[in-house]
């Protein structure tokens, strides 16, 4: 998150997707040398449980969340490949959703155990099939994690919201500080996503992740820093820090229940 301001609300007169997103996963795509790191890193941080590997390998790894379905995976990624996140969407009918996605701008980005795109602004996101999660988690020493924010270079900004909206059919409402504006997720839908117009004119839209921590997000900083994060910056309403595999990320003042 950054304190530069914004004064335009995107709107889309796209048509939204026929096919519903029904679940969102965040992954988190790190170096091999510092996945287990990161896997321990969050795991204690959310409270979670290892689940069941996706593949043999042991290339994935399933983050199960207390009192709730999974709803964050880490990717070990090939050595000197820069950590990112990626979006993973869950459908009934993969192969719908993903033609919406492309008839609204994205681009085939490949083929592996997910369907992969890359969406107007560059962001690379995944399609799988739903398979019946719908339990969100509970807050973990008052903190959960609960959005995902997309940071957006100013002239990307437009398009990118246009597109996520019209994919999603979710409204798109302004927020405040004037820079961020958040997609209107469906009762149940464990990620929030939320948009942020970045003082950057050109470059890729990245994501990060964010933590709703209500008042306590100075206590639950300290206690990832204590877990091998790194706190880079105190904000308003949100302290920085880096995780172990240098993937910056936000404990925010939001309350972890409403998310507000």
């Amino acid at each position: 998150m950054t304190d530069e301001p914004s004064s335009t609300k995107p709107s889309s007169t796209e048509p939204s997707s026929t096919e519903p997103i029904r679940w969102i996963t965040a992954v988190l795509e790190v170096q091999g040398e510092r996945f287990d790191a990161e896997l321990g890193f969050w795991l204690a941080a959310t409270g979670g449980a290892l689940g069941a590997r996706r593949d043999p390998g042991g290339e994935d790894a399933i983050v199960v969340p207390p009192g709730g379905d999974a709803y964050l995976r880490l990717h070990r990624r090939p050595e000197g490949a820069r950590p990112r996140v990626r979006l993973c969407l869950h459908a009934a009918d993969v192969m719908a959703l993903a033609s919406s996605a492309v008839r609204l701008g994205a681009t085939r980005a490949g083929e592996g155990h997910d369907l992969d795109l890359t969406s107007p602004g560059g962001l690379r996101f995944s399609i799988v099939e739903h398979r019946r999660e719908g339990s969100s988690a509970r807050p973990h020493e008052d903190a959960l994690l609960d959005q995902v924010c997309l940071d957006i270079p100013s002239s990307r900004h437009e398009a990118e919201c246009a597109f996520w909206a019209a994919l999603s059919g979710w409204e798109h409402l302004p927020e405040s500080p004037q820079e961020f504006s958040e997609l209107s997720r469906p009762v149940g839908m464990p990620l929030r996503l939320l948009m942020q117009r970045l003082g950057e004119v050109d470059g890729g839209v990245r994501a990060h992740l964010d933590l709703a921590a209500d008042g306590s997000r100075q206590e639950v900083a300290a206690r990832h820093v204590g877990r091998g994060a790194v706190l880079t910056s105190t904000r308003r309403g949100w302290q920085v820090l880096v995780d172990p595999a240098g993937l910056s990320y936000c404990v925010t003042g939001r309350d972890p229940v409403t998310g507000r």
